[in-house]
């Protein structure tokens, strides 16, 4: 059995060490603490950009925020102001926006920091929770990618499906909060003296003082000086948010790299009058070159399982764009890709990958199982040239690190070469470089390379148990069965 390497060890030490069991409560705030930002300020970007947001609703909005901000109104009347020009909207006009915002902004902005802390708390049996001033409107996405069940929001009054413009008291907000986590406490059987809060800010604080375990998580200034009179420890993560120059300035040299790499690998094929030597070269300097400039730290588990029987179909779990650098990185030479037809046209990337031998698919014009056979082709003879093949079965990367459904294409590959399958387990890439990001996080990538499965027995009606069997592998190791 492989030993799964754990990247926030550190971070979840006092979790893992500490009692189990549902008696223990972790509550979570959401802003700043799960994630690296205000829900609200992108939720309100979306209305207005979208042409939903009424000039009433506006005024509303910029009147009751400048007012809260100074201080002239609390957070209930902040609520009410906002809440009365909802009054005759459908509650479903706002759970679209919700989903729609969480999906185009804000599931990358998750501390993956913070994702390890929930995770760690739900391995103990804990009662997780998040407590939040916002609306559900806005938390449930979130408690739903992290698998929460438990969520204590403010909630706004809706009869027959639209909203009445009333807010429901108490909000979620203050002594609120401490309210929610006593009812929380009491309906799962939790101890708030055993119990863990995590949040960024002192209006918290009721809270914070109810747990037995504050954990202020990015504070501002007024909680870090709290936890520091009251010896609170303090974590703060930088993974997320806003990226720094120096991250700008990495993401570049490793967008850069490719020339050099290119160039390195010319010579390479001339000196030795080989184009395959060149690509490998090529190939070799590129990710090594790409990867440390951006900051990128890649450890492999199991390293030698991929070099035990060559050719063979690397498959991987496909979640960002660094992920075929990183398969260069671990497959190292003899190796191309399979990639949709989309990518062979853009201008920077298709006419390097089509140099590299990548084999793109148009994926609309497979309609049956013979075009599928004629498609994958050309793989099959890159396979039985002694070339492998890296291709990701999920199809498309996902915004999550949830592990999608397998398409059959690469082990229908794998059984007409008559060559292995070699799983390939990528864990934290988003940490680094997220679906739709522009800039590279320097992070700590872990890879697990299983043993190369033989596919010589395998037969078409058997191949879906074996695909099967495959896919639960990589679900035991992503801690997703």
């Amino acid at each position: 059995m492989l030993r799964v390497m754990a990247l926030y060890d550190r971070l979840t030490k006092e979790i893992r060490q500490g009692p189990t069991g549902s008696k223990v409560g972790a509550f979570f705030d959401l802003d700043q603490t799960i994630l690296a930002g205000f829900s609200a300020t992108s939720f309100m970007r979306e209305r207005l950009l979208s042409g939903r947001m009424s000039p009433k609703e506006m005024a509303g909005t910029f009147l009751g925020t400048l007012s809260f901000g100074m201080g002239r109104t609390g957070f209930s009347a902040l609520m009410s102001g906002m809440t009365a020009t909802y009054r005759g909207l459908a509650e479903s006009t706002l759970e679209e926006v919700g989903e729609e915002v969480f999906a185009k902004h804000l599931i990358r902005q998750i501390y993956p920091e913070s994702r390890a802390l929930v995770e760690a708390h739900q391995r103990a049996g804990h009662t997780v929770a998040i407590i939040s001033s916002a609306t559900r409107y806005q938390v449930a996405p979130f408690a739903r990618e992290l698998g929460i069940d438990l969520v204590m929001n403010t909630e706004l009054e809706v009869k027959d499906g639209v909203f009445t413009g009333e807010v429901v008291h108490p909000t979620c907000y203050g002594e609120g909060k401490a309210i929610a986590a006593r009812q929380v406490a009491e309906q799962e059987g939790a101890d708030l003296d055993e119990s863990y809060f995590y949040s960024d800010s002192h209006e918290d604080i009721q809270l914070l003082e109810a747990v037995g375990r504050p954990r202020p998580l990015n504070p501002n200034r007024q909680l870090a000086q709290i936890a520091k009179e009251r010896n609170w420890p303090v974590r703060r993560f930088r993974s997320r948010g806003t990226p720094s120059l120096g991250d700008v300035i990495r993401t570049g040299l490793s967008y850069a790299s490719v020339g050099p790499a290119l160039g390195a690998g010319i010579i390479a094929g001339l000196v030795n009058g080989s184009y395959r030597e060149g690509l490998n070269v090529s190939g070799a300097v590129w990710s090594n070159l790409a990867t440390s400039l951006a900051g990128i730290d890649l450890r492999v588990e199991g390293e030698e399982n991929a070099w035990t029987q060559r050719p063979a179909v690397f498959i991987f779990n496909h979640q960002s764009a660094l992920d075929p650098i990183l398969m260069l990185k671990i497959v190292r030479r003899d190796m191309t890709g399979v990639g949709k037809m989309e990518i062979k046209n853009d201008p920077v990337m298709g006419p390097i990958l089509a140099a590299a031998g990548v084999v793109f698919i148009d994926r609309a014009g497979i309609t049956n199982a013979s075009a599928a056979r004629e498609a994958l082709a050309p793989a099959v003879r890159a396979l039985k040239q002694g070339r492998s093949i890296s291709i990701a079965p999920e199809g498309t990367r996902s915004t999550t690190a949830k592990l999608g459904a397998f398409k059959k294409g690469a082990f229908h590959l794998a059984m007409q070469a008559d060559v292995p399958i070699v799983p390939i387990v990528f864990r934290n890439v988003l940490d680094a470089f997220p679906k739709n990001a522009q800039v590279v996080r320097p992070a700590t990538i872990e890879a697990i390379v299983l043993p190369p499965i033989d596919t010589s027995e395998w037969t078409l009606d058997t191949l879906e148990d074996e695909i099967e069997t495959i896919r639960k592998n990589y679900l035991e190791i992503l801690h997703q069965d």
